[in-house]
């Protein structure tokens, strides 16, 4: 993580709850140069299920074709999470450092490879040292517990601070509790989820039925952010239910406390979604853009896509000038149905543009001192259906280009 803590940060870490069946340990694998931990290792009690999203980038790393192809059986044991490196692009090399890894880690708990979990974070195009991952496994195989804080430092790269949130639920007459932990603040543009995002639960939920409740939950969260347009060859979220809790066993979407445990799965996913946006490389504003109006939720999301990815309009936000006719070209290229005469733009509390025109006798000046602060809130109507959706995302300062510019160095 990188020193100057990103203005939009919160005060401090919050405290996780805790997850029987779930233990943490950090260690030091020393993949750059930096005297920090960089191996995150979270054994599992046996019996975990676990879900999981991967990214749809057609340069996928050798770990998110490892989870892919591991998440089917269901099962759990283990994570492993190397930061600095992110072994994508790099052929047969790659691939053998992820077998050598689930191979070490499996030993070590005598369970099966496929139920070692991996994903690595950091630099593209140079292959994970075998050496180092098995030094630093061995290394966090015997160190003590590491706290939650801990673990979210670890899995970053040029984070500026630590992220994590917590949520419990009722299912039947037993508490369960979910937390979870995320790294990300450039190359965000979530095809799938974001980055990577690691959540527990010590409830006892089936795995297809904790499957659906990922995928349900990352679409209205990690689906609906971006930093810079870019999706990474990396996004991967998991989520592992240990069983602990002792709850009766959720099959399917139907069960009792079902719905309870979602809501609370999804809370958790979008203040870990928007701790990403909040921690974007450079940024100094957070923004919301929510459209409705739109032919469909679909087609909502994407209008507001292409609002929040484009440069003309997080410049503008940058540079607090009150500049809405980039938001009307934003909705024009984002390709999706729209009519230019019922369009409605506003920017915090203040319309500033109704059915296609500006409104009449406008005063930029509210519209300016919304712009000077640090939370911005723009409002979209299409104006043709009952479509909505909501995204979040930064503005774009040359903080950004500095970090990307000097990121291999």
């Amino acid at each position: 993580m990188t020193n100057e803590k990103s203005p939009l940060a919160p005060d401090s870490f919050p405290g996780l709850s805790a997850i029987d069946g779930l233990r943490l340990k950090v260690s030091s694998a020393r993949y750059k140069k930096w005297d920090r931990c960089d191996l995150t290792f979270a054994e599992l009690a046996a019996g975990t299920t676990v879900a999981g999203v991967t990214t749809r980038s057609r340069c996928p790393s050798p770990e998110v074709e490892w989870c892919r192809d591991a998440l089917p059986h269901g099962k759990a044991r283990a994570l492993v999470v190397n930061a600095g490196n992110a072994n994508a692009f790099t052929g047969h090399r790659g691939r053998a450092a992820v077998e050598a890894i689930a191979a070490r880690a499996s030993a070590h708990l005598g369970c099966e490879p496929r139920e070692i979990f991996i994903a690595s974070t950091g630099v593209i195009g140079e292959p994970l040292p075998i050496d180092k991952a098995e030094a630093g496994l061995d290394a966090a195989f015997s160190a003590d517990a590491a706290s939650w804080e801990d673990a979210a430092r670890a899995i970053g790269t040029t984070d500026t601070f630590p992220k994590g949130a917590t949520a419990s639920a009722v299912i039947g007459d037993t508490t369960v509790h979910i937390s979870g932990i995320v790294k990300g603040s450039g190359m965000i543009a979530p095809d799938m989820a974001t980055m990577l995002g690691f959540l527990f639960t010590d409830a006892a939920i089936d795995a297809a039925c904790l499957q659906a409740m990922l995928g349900r939950a990352v679409a209205k969260t990690f689906n609906c952010i971006t930093v810079d347009s870019d999706t990474s060859t990396s996004d991967t979220v998991l989520l592992f239910a240990t069983g602990q809790a002792g709850n009766a066993r959720l099959t399917g979407p139907g069960g009792a406390g079902a719905d309870a445990f979602v809501a609370a799965l999804e809370a958790v996913c979008l203040e870990l979604a928007q701790l990403v946006v909040r921690d974007g490389e450079g940024a100094r504003k957070f923004i919301e853009i929510a459209v409705k109006g739109a032919e469909s939720d679909a087609s909502a999301r994407r209008i507001a896509l292409s609002v929040a990815n484009s440069p003309l309009v997080k410049t503008a936000i940058a540079g607090e000038d009150a500049n809405w006719g980039r938001v009307v070209m934003a909705v024009g290229k984002a390709g999706e149905p729209a009519d230019r005469d019922r369009l409605s733009i506003r920017f915090g509390a203040t319309q500033v543009a109704e059915n296609g025109l500006a409104v009449e006798g406008y005063d930029e000046a509210p519209v300016a001192a919304h712009l000077t602060g640090d939370e911005i809130e723009i409002g979209i109507d299409v104006g043709i259906g009952k479509g909505r959706a909501t995204v979040w995302t930064c503005d774009l300062t040359h903080g950004y280009i500095t970090i990307n510019a000097d990121y291999r160095t």
